[in-house]
C-alpha cells in the first residue's frame, strides 16, 4: 500500500492548519504582556538611541547655517563634533537594547520548546512514526528559526519605529513645510509594503508547505525503492515526485512575484522623498527654509529614513513571513484541545462483520482507543467481527491506527472504550521479527508449552517458505547467531514459529514486510490454510488484500469492509489507496515502506 493519506492532493503537505495572524497576534500580545518590565527596557533604551537620529539632523543643519556658511568653522566643526557625541550615546543605547532583547528572545525560545515538547508528548502515540520526526523538526530547526526570526523581527520593526519617529520630529522642528514633501511618499511605501504583507506571507506558506511535500514523497520513495522496483512503479514515483518539484516550483515563482513589492515599496518610501526634496528645493528656500536645513533633512532621509525602512520591508517582508509561518506551525503543534469525541481516527458507526455461518474468533464492540487523555482518538468506536476461518487484511494510510488495532486485538492494550473478545488466545507477529541466540529448534518451539516433534515443526517451516533457510543455517540442531540473518530471515523464522504454535488466531502486523512478494503470499496461504487458522494481517502490499476473504479500510472517518473487488468497485479511496487505475481484475501490486 502507498503510505500516504490519498485524501489529500498529491504532493500535499500533512500538517495540521496552521493557525493565522487572528490568532497568532493576540498570542502574542499575551506573550508581551506577561514581560512588561522587559518590553519597557526595550522601549526605554530604543528612545537613547534614537537620540542620535534626531541630533543627527539639527547638528548638520546649524553646523552649515552658524558655521560653514557664517565663515564661523569652529561653530562647525562644534556641532559636528555635537553629532558625534549623539552618535556614541546612540552606541550605548543599542548595547543595551541588545541585551533587552536577547532576553525577550530567549523568554520566547523557552516558551515555544515546553509548547513542542508538550505537544509531541500528548499527541497519540499511534501516530508516533509519523510525528517524531516532525517533531525534532520542531523542536531543533524551527524553534530556532522562530527564535532568531523573532529577535530580527523585533530589531528592524524597532529600529524604523525610533528612527523614523526621531527623523519625522527632527524635520518638524527643523521645518515644518518639510514634512509637506517627505511624508506622502513615506506613507504611500508604507501601504504598498502593508498591502503586500499578507500574499506575501502566504506564498511563503506555500513555498515551506510546498518544501516539506517534496522532501516526505522522495523520502518515501528512497525508503520503499526496493518495492518500486520491484513492484514496477517507477513510473508512478517518477510523476510523484515530480508533481512535488512541479509543485515547489509554482510556489517559488510566485513567492518570489510577491517579493519585488518590497522593493517598489522602498522605492516609493525611501528614495522618492529624497527627489521630491531636490525637486521642491527652491519652493522651500522661498519660505524660509534654510540651506542649512535642507542639508540636515537629506540626512534624515538617506542615513536614517531610507536604511531604516529597507531593513523594515525586508525583514519583515521576508523574516516576519517566516516567522507567521514556523510560529503557526509550532503554536498548532502544541498540546491539542479536547472537544468531546473529536478523534482522528476511524468513526465506525455500522458494525463491521463477517458471514454469521462460523464461530466468531474476535470481535470488537464499539471499541475507542487514545493514547493519552489529551491525544486525539486512534480508534474511535469501531465494531469488527472476525469468523474461525477467515482471512482478513487491514489497510489504510500510515497512522490511521492499523497497528493499534492489531495490539487492541492481541491484547496488548486496553480500549478506552467498549469491548474485545477474543476465542482463545492469539499470536502476534510485529514487523520487527525476534530471534535469540540459541538452538533452531529452541527458537521455533519457543511458543509451544509442551515438546514439539520434529516432523510438526518441519511442516510448518515447509508450508511458509522457510525449508531452504533451515537447510542452508544446519538443520533444527544449528545454533544461530541472529547478527547473522538478514531482517526477512529472521521474519522466516518468526513465521515458522508462529504457525507451529497453538493459538488459531494469528495477527500479522506487516510480519512480511521484508519479504519479497512471492515468499510472503507462500508464508500468508500457510496461515489462512491452517485447520480452524484465522488471519488478520496488516497489509502493506495490494496483493495482499487481493489474497483476503475480506478487507477492511481504515481511512480516518469510517471503517470500509469488503472483498478487494467489491471496495475496487464502489470505493475510490480504496481504488487510490491501491494504485487502481480502473476496476478490471486485480491491479498491480503498487508498495511502500512498511509503517503505519
Amino acid at each position: 500500500m502507498r503510505d500516504r493519506d490519498t485524501r489529500r492532493r498529491p504532493g500535499a503537505a500533512e500538517t495540521a492548519p496552521a493557525p493565522g495572524l487572528r490568532v497568532l497576534v493576540p498570542a502574542g500580545l499575551r506573550f508581551l504582556r506577561r514581560r512588561r518590565r522587559v518590553v519597557g527596557a526595550v522601549a526605554g533604551w530604543s528612545a537613547v538611541e534614537a537620540l542620535q537620529t534626531f541630533l543627527l539632523g539639527h547638528a548638520l543643519a546649524r553646523a552649515v547655517d552658524r558655521g560653514f556658511l557664517a565663515d564661523r568653522p569652529g561653530v562647525g566643526l562644534a556641532w559636528l563634533a555635537v553629532a558625534a557625541v549623539g552618535v556614541a550615546i546612540g552606541a550605548f543605547g543599542t548595547l543595551r537594547v541588545y541585551g533587552a532583547v536577547a532576553r525577550l528572545t530567549e523568554d520566547l525560545r523557552d516558551t515555544l520548546v515546553r509548547r513542542v515538547v508538550t505537544g509531541a508528548l500528548e499527541h497519540a502515540a499511534g501516530r508516533a512514526r509519523a510525528e517524531g520526526p516532525a517533531a525534532v523538526s520542531r523542536l531543533t530547526h524551527q524553534v530556532e528559526i522562530a527564535r532568531d526570526g523573532f529577535a530580527g523581527l523585533v530589531m528592524v520593526t524597532r529600529s524604523f519605529v525610533v528612527t523614523a519617529a526621531a527623523a519625522l520630529l527632527g524635520l518638524l522642528t527643523l521645518a515644518p513645510p518639510l514634512l509637506l514633501v517627505v511624508l506622502p511618499p513615506l506613507a504611500a511605501g508604507l501601504a504598498v509594503f502593508g498591502w503586500s504583507l499578507r500574499p506575501l506571507s502566504r506564498c511563503q506558506r506555500d513555498f515551506l508547505a510546498a518544501d516539506e511535500a517534496l522532501a516526505a514523497g522522495l523520502g518515501s520513495v528512497v525508503d520503499g525503492l526496493r518495492d518500486v522496483v520491484a513492484c514496477g512503479a517507477e513510473r508512478r514515483a517518477g510523476e510523484t515526485v515530480r508533481a512535488g518539484i512541479d509543485a515547489e516550483l509554482a510556489a517559488a515563482t510566485a513567492l518570489a512575484r510577491w517579493g519585488t513589492t518590497r522593493d517598489v515599496a522602498v522605492g516609493i518610501g525611501g528614495r522618492l522623498p529624497v527627489l521630491a526634496l531636490l525637486l521642491a528645493a527652491p519652493w522651500l528656500l522661498a519660505r524660509g527654509v534654510t540651506a542649512g536645513a535642507l542639508v540636515g533633512a537629506l540626512a534624515y532621509l538617506t542615513q536614517a529614513l531610507l536604511p531604516a525602512l529597507q531593513s523594515l520591508v525586508f525583514g519583515l517582508g521576508g523574516t516576519g513571513a517566516r516567522l507567521t509561518v514556523v510560529a503557526g506551525r509550532l503554536y498548532a503543534a502544541g498540546p491539542p484541545r479536547t472537544s468531546g469525541e473529536g478523534g482522528g481516527g476511524p468513526a465506525a458507526r455500522d458494525a463491521v462483520r463477517a458471514p454469521a455461518d462460523k464461530a466468531t474468533a474476535l470481535e470488537l464492540r464499539r471499541v475507542s482507543f487514545r493514547y493519552g487523555p489529551r491525544s486525539d482518538a486512534v480508534l474511535r468506536g469501531l465494531d469488527l467481527v472476525v469468523r474461525d476461518g477467515e482471512h482478513l487484511a487491514v489497510v489504510g494510510p500510515s497512522g490511521i491506527g492499523k497497528s493499534t488495532l492489531a495490539s487492541l486485538a492481541a491484547g496488548l492494550v486496553a480500549p478506552g472504550d467498549g469491548e474485545v473478545r477474543r476465542a482463545g488466545r492469539p499470536v502476534l507477529l510485529p514487523q520487527e521479527a525476534y530471534v535469540f541466540g540459541g538452538s533452531l529448534r529452541d527458537n521455533l518451539a519457543y511458543l509451544c508449552p509442551t515438546p514439539v516433534r520434529d516432523a510438526e515443526l518441519h511442516r510448518s517451516v515447509q508450508a511458509v517458505g522457510a525449508a531452504p533457510l533451515v537447510d542452508r543455517l544446519g538443520g533444527l540442531d544449528a545454533l544461530l547467531r541472529p547478527a547473522d540473518l538478514s531482517a526477512g530471515e529472521r521474519q522466516l523464522l518468526a513465521l515458522a514459529r508462529a504457525h507451529v504454535a497453538p493459538p488459531r488466531l494469528a495477527l500479522l502486523d506487516e510480519a512480511t514486510c521484508h519479504l519479497d512478494p512471492a515468499a510472503e503470499a507462500v508464508a500468508e496461504r500457510a496461515f489462512a490454510r491452517r485447520p480452524g487458522g484465522t488471519l488478520v494481517v496488516v497489509a502493506h502490499r495490494v496483493a495482499s488484500a487481493a489474497r483476503a476473504d475480506r478487507v477492511l479500510v481504515l481511512d480516518g472517518r469510517s471503517a470500509l469492509e469488503g472483498t478487494h473487488d467489491e471496495l475496487l468497485e464502489r470505493s475510490a479511496f480504496y481504488r487510490e489507496l491501491t494504485g487502481a487505475g480502473d476496476t478490471s481484475g486485480v491491479p498491480r501490486p503498487v508498495a511502500a515502506p512498511p509503517g503505519t
